[in-house]
Parts: C-alpha cells; structure tokens; sequence
C-alpha cells in the first residue's frame, strides 16, 4: 500500500484504546470484497504473500498457545474459535516492525497538536492486508469468515463488550494455572451432598414398641375380658396391720450396730435371744423385708386353721391348751431403731420393710438397697427360703395369677382366709408337709366347714409325703386324707391353667379338667440367697445355700443360720435343713459365736407334722424315702380295731357322695399296704387281711438306714420320746436287731387321757 495510507492506518490504531483488529466500517468490507473478485489470481496471490508473512511472525505466540492449552490452562471460558482469532490478531499486533512503532509514536505528536478527530480511510489494492481498528466498539462489524464459523449464533453483530485482557498477563495467568495443576495451591473440592435421611430405624422401632406393649398387654391379662364380678377388698386388711415400713425413712436407721442381723424371722430372734444371754447389754438390730415384726411359722398351716371365729386373730390353741400369739414377743419389747444407739441398756430394734442388696464384708458395710450403708462389728444372715412356683403359674395372665397363692408368710394366711367364699373349691398343688397340712387343715377347719369348701390335691407322686416316707406308708396316708374330705389326685400333673367365666380351669396330664376358685401351690422351696451374688459369699452348688463351716461361718465376722445355711454336720457330712427346730438350733449357736464361743454345730433338729387325728409323727436325722428302712409297728387291740373299723364304714359312705371324675381317680390309685411282721414271725398272706381295717401303722417306729448305721428316726403317733432318738443317733453304731432298739420306745404305751381328748377335739 501507498506511504500515505499507512500512516493513516498507524494513525488509527495509535488512537485506538483496544488491541481487537477488527473492520473499520462496512465500506471497508465491501471495496476488498469487490476487489477479491475483479481480480481474484491477483488477490490470492496477495493474501497468501500477507498469510506466509503473518504465520512467520505468529508462529512463537502459536506455539505458547499450544503449549498452554496441553497444560490445561485452556477453559471453557475461552474455548472457541472466536477467542483464537482474537489472540491472533493480537499476537500480529504485538510483532510489528520497530520503525512502523516510531512512526505511531511521530504521529501521536503531531496529532496532540492538529487535535483533529479520527477517520479512517482505505485504499484499494492488491496487497492491502492491513485492518484498521475502530474507536466504537458497539459498532462491530463481524469479522471476515465469522458468520461461516458460527452459523447458529442467535446474535453475531453487534456482540457485547469483552474485557480486554493484555496478551503478556494471558500468558502469565496460564502459566500459573499450569503450575496449579501440577502441584500448586488449589482450591478445596466441593463438600459431598448431605446423605437423604433414612426411616427405617424408626419404623423398626415402632414395630418392636408395638410388639412389645402387645405383649405386655396379653401377660397383664388385658385381653382376658372384665374382671371377675366379686372383687376382693383389701382395705380392710390393709388398714389393720398398717402395712408401712418402719421407720418412715432409712435416714432414722442408726450408722452402726455392734451386731446386725439380716432377716426378721425365727433363726434372728433365736440369735438375739443368745447374743443377750452372754452380752446383756448388746445393741442388735434386724432389717428385715416384711412389714410384721418377728413371728413362727408352722402354725400358719396348722394350729390357726382350728382356731374358734371368736377367738383373737393370729393367735392359737398350745399342746398344753394354752393360747399364745404367733409373735415372738409384744410390740413393746422392741426398741426403735432411732434410739437404738443411745439406749444404754441396749436391746434389740426391728427396722421393717427394708432389703440389704450387698455386703462389704472387707469393709463390714451393709448397703441398702436405697443405697444407705450401715456399719457393724458382727453379721448375721438369716434370710430363710423363698417358695417356689411352676411355671405354667407364672407365665399365666395376670387374672389367674391373682388367684394363686404361694403359702408362706402371714399376709398369704390372711389372704386365703379372707377370701375363701361359700361353696368355694381349693386345688392344692403339691403333696409334700406343706401341702398335706393345709388340705388337712383346709378340710378340717371350722371356718370352711361352714363355708362348704371342698378341697382337691393334686401331685406327680404315688401318695403323700413320698420323698419322706416309705412308699407303703405314703399309700397309707393318702388313704387316711380321703377320710378326712380331702380329694386326693395323684399321679397327676397341671398341664393347663386359664380362665373359664369366673372359675379357673385346670387341665391334667390325662386332659381331665378341674374347675376350682383358687389354686394354693406348694411345691417346695428354695434358699434365699441374694446376697451370695452381690457380696462375693459362696453357694453350695448341690444343696444350695450359703457355704458355711461348722461353726456356721461365711467369712470373718459373717455367719449364716435357718434355711439358707448350708452347714457342715460333724456326722452326716454337708446338709441344708428347712425346719423350724433347725432354724431355732442354728440361730443360737450363731448367736454364741457371734459373741466368741465358736461352737461347733452338733445339734440334730427334729421336725413335726399332724395330718388329721390319725397321724401325728415327728422326725430327726436324716429322713429320706430313698434310704433303706426297718419299721416296727405296734399291734391294736379288739376296741382299737373296732373303732377303726366303724371309721373306715363312715369314710366308705362319705366317699359315695363323690362325682365320677373323682371315684375314677381314686380307683386309679394303687395302694400297696402290707404289714411289717415282727421279729421271729413268718410273713403272713395279704388277701385275707386286705379285708379288714389297717391296723399296723398306728403306731410305730421307722429307722432310716445309711451303712448299716441308723441316720434317721420317724416316731409315728410315738410321743415324748424325742429324747431316745437323740442317743441313738448320737451313738451312730450298727444294730444287729432293731426290733430290740424299738422296745425303747414303748410301744404298746397307751395314750394319756388328755392326749386321747385333744385327738379327738382335732
């Protein structure tokens, strides 16, 4: 091109404030378009004289863009061909010639002095290759090819201001995004999405709270209908003994106690009343969790039931015909707990209602179970035994369990009593003492033979008392029962309890039902023995019980008496005794090693049972129906047999009156009754005898043999004789002839007529 219009092109670009080479107007556009196509060898040759000559000049900055792009600095901001052909108009911008520089910079001079405003004017020609740039950006033309390049583009002309951005600074931004990439600085990833919350431990949750109240509804007996229509009152009882702990709070209860006994029954008075004899002014003090103070048991399930409506509640008729209370001693006689440690005389307080959960033995801490602890120098546990239940009473729905009596305290005898009805049925499950007694008792009784109750018996054994008695001798006792109204079933086991109307059905082991209002269990019981678990003490795993020595000691400072001892006997080995004369026996002399005596314990307790005016024995030693026996019975006379046997014609008419179920389950009953000849004479032949009335076991002795070695005495209907047995247990020597050992016993002695009087008053 001419001199004249390149300066006027350097003039141009001089004022220009962007570096974009863009058309200066749309006439520009047209003269080289009209000259490509006059002459078009011309301009070819033109434009690729003017190509070959930019690609020489812009071939470093290609390079720098490539380079930059394989780094990863190319982005989506500027990845696309328009931005290319921007930074190549720029790169040829930046590679002009030294003098073309100086002549922009003369001509800048002369400009600031004309001041003339800018125009911009093209010549044609073949080699006209420069574009000159516009001072309105807003103005834009498209650039040449732009409209081919980009077809789809809603708006190509005019496009928006662009930041400009200096080709040097490009560069450096990209080369720092290049060393970012490869192990710069860099900007924290994006935090992950929050995690969508999840029901399903919810919905687990509500299904298991539902199964669980479901449960819990059907074990409360909530599905079992309405309640019966005569509900039981208990106000009354209630309000009669004020059934309260005492004291009110465990903050009155003294810090420490010279002796502390645990467990308010017959073992901790026997223990107290020795403790006093040879330390008269001991302070004592027993936690015991009933709500009555300190009482005896058996006559619970013998002596009360005979007792006359008018007579003063909780009190019984003696041997000697004298009246006596069931507890120990007045209220009176006791000291309150709060003034135990100031009396100066000493004496013995009760605090009632409370339970120790532990025992720091190392320590000689007693530690509520509310958390108050209680110092002392000596302790004794005392805790007795728990009765047991089956479980088909216990998994029952609460409806029937209201209607089940575990008999052993005084509150279980008050219950019974009270709410036996008119007309009632009493299904007593078990056939062992405690069972016997109460149907004699329950049979026998003035109260429910005035209320009509008919009472059922029902055990897995032959008959009763078969774990203590020997097998015919047990036969002999059921039958005896039958005499006395009792309906005895046995061999027969509870398979099935429920609820049918107001009565409750049990369902037998031969699918045999029995509707009855209440159900008495008495299988048995089991030592109390909490604290073994929770203070470290040890349990004998085949009698259980607390693990004492012969002096009835646990550990230092603790012994253990009554029902939940497992003592050594000095003759019979390891043994754990459930009788009130053990209990009795073993308290005292825990109470005399409590004061420092550490006597051995050598005592053999003895235990007694009445079932009905035919049968009153005691027992001592070790008495076991597993063992071998040797019994000698004595002989009736004429008038003793012909009483006995009037007896058996009223039994035999009594015994029509039973339904079908029951003469069936009696027949059932195979008893084996035989006579025990004596010494010298030839057995005689049953069937003849089998005819008349029993008469060879009113009167009797059995011996319970172990080694050749008598370790067991049962005196049947033998009275005031205790003491014989005693020596010949102590002497634990072989007999070559017990029937001469059972002369001492005086056999053929007849009653007193005051012992012939009470029989027949029972």
């Amino acid at each position: 091109p001419c001199q004249a219009h390149e300066r006027k092109t350097n003039q141009c670009a001089n004022q220009s404030n962007q570096r974009n080479l863009v058309p200066c107007t749309r006439e520009a556009v047209y003269k080289i378009q009209n000259f490509l196509a006059a002459k078009p060898f011309s301009a070819m040759l033109s434009v690729s004289r003017v190509a070959v000559g930019n690609v020489r000049c812009v071939q470093p900055a290609l390079m720098r863009i490539r380079k930059h792009v394989l780094a990863g600095g190319f982005t989506q901001t500027f990845g696309s061909r328009r931005w290319i052909s921007v930074k190549v108009n720029q790169a040829l911008l930046a590679k002009e010639t030294e003098p073309n520089r100086r002549r922009r910079q003369t001509l800048k001079e002369r400009e600031a002095e004309s001041n003339e405003p800018c125009s911009c004017v093209e010549e044609e020609g073949p080699n006209s290759s420069t574009i000159v740039t516009p001072c309105d950006e807003s103005r834009r033309l498209p650039m040449m090819g732009e409209l081919i390049q980009f077809p789809n583009d809603p708006s190509p002309y005019p496009a928006p201001p662009r930041r400009h951005i200096p080709i040097n600074r490009f560069f450096q931004q990209t080369e720092q995004k290049a060393i970012a990439t490869t192990g710069g600085p860099t900007c924290p990833p994006p935090p992950p999405p929050p995690p969508k919350p999840s029901y399903t431990g919810y919905i687990l949750g509500a299904i298991a709270l539902t199964a669980g109240g479901l449960g819990l509804a059907y074990y409360n007996g909530l599905f079992d209908g309405p309640p019966p229509p005569t509900p039981v009152d208990d106000t009354k009882e209630d309000a009669d003994r004020k059934k309260r702990t005492y004291p009110a709070s465990s903050k009155d209860l003294p810090k420490h106690v010279p002796y502390l006994l645990v467990g308010g029954g017959t073992a901790s008075i026997a223990a107290f009343r020795a403790i006093r004899v040879h330390d008269p002014k001991a302070k004592v003090m027993m936690i015991t969790n009933e709500l009555e103070m300190p009482y005896m048991r058996p006559p619970l399930s013998k002596e009360l039931w005979f007792n006359p409506t008018e007579a003063e509640p909780l009190k019984f008729r003696q041997w000697n015909g004298s009246e006596r209370s069931i507890f120990y001693e007045p209220n009176d006689y006791y000291i309150d707990p709060s003034k135990l440690s100031d009396a100066p005389n000493g004496g013995v307080a009760v605090a009632r209602g409370y339970e120790v959960h532990r025992l720091d033995v190392v320590n000689r801490k007693a530690i509520l179970t509310d958390g108050t602890e209680i110092s002392y120098d000596k302790c004794l546990i005392a805790t007795g035994a728990r009765p047991k239940n089956l479980p088909i009473f216990e998994s029952a729905p609460r409806a029937v369990r209201e209607r089940v009596t575990l008999f052993k305290s005084v509150y279980d005898f008050e219950q019974l009593s009270s709410q036996l009805q008119d007309g009632n049925r009493v299904a007593i499950v078990g056939g062992g003492f405690l069972g016997s007694e109460l149907a004699c008792a329950l049979s026998k009784s003035e109260q429910t033979r005035k209320k009509k109750v008919e009472v059922f018996q029902l055990f897995h054994e032959g008959g009763n008392m078969a774990k203590v008695l020997p097998e015919y001798l047990s036969s002999w006792t059921t039958e005896r029962l039958r005499e006395e109204g009792v309906k005895v079933w046995p061999k027969t086991q509870v398979k099935a309890v429920e609820m049918q109307g107001t009565k409750l059905k049990l369902t037998l082991m031969d699918d045999s039902v029995l509707l009855v209002d209440r159900v008495i269990v008495a299988v048995g019981s089991e030592p109390n023995t909490d604290l073994a678990k929770t203070s470290g003490l040890e349990v004998d795993s085949k009698n259980g019980g607390f693990l004492v020595d012969a002096e009835l000691r646990a550990r230092s400072n603790v012994f253990v008496a009554g029902d939940a001892a497992c003592f050594y006997d000095t003759k019979f080995g390891r043994r754990r005794v459930e009788h009130h004369d053990h209990a009795i026996v073993s308290g005292r002399l825990a109470g005399e090693n409590m004061v420092g005596l550490n006597k051995p314990y050598t005592h053999q307790s003895m235990f007694w049972s009445d079932l009905g005016p035919r049968i009153s024995y005691e027992a001592i030693g070790l008495i076991d129906s597993s063992l071998p026996t040797v019994a000698v019975f004595a002989k009736r006379t004429a008038e003793e047999m012909s009483r006995a046997a009037a007896a058996a014609a009223v039994a035999v008419t009594a015994g029509s009156t039973d339904s079908e179920k029951l003469q069936a389950a009696n027949a059932n009953v195979n008893v084996d009754v035989k006579n025990v000849p004596a010494a010298g004479e030839p057995a005689k032949e049953q069937s003849k005898e089998q005819q008349e009335p029993e008469d060879s076991f009113d009167k009797g002795v059995i011996f319970y043999v172990r080694d050749k070695k008598v370790v067991g005495l049962v005196l049947w209907n033998v009275f005031n004789r205790m003491g014989t047995a005693r020596k010949i247990l102590d002497q634990h020597t072989e007999y070559d002839d017990l029937n001469e050992v059972a002369k001492l016993f005086n056999l053929h002695d007849r009653r007193t007529e005051s012992e012939e009087l009470e029989a027949a008053e029972q």
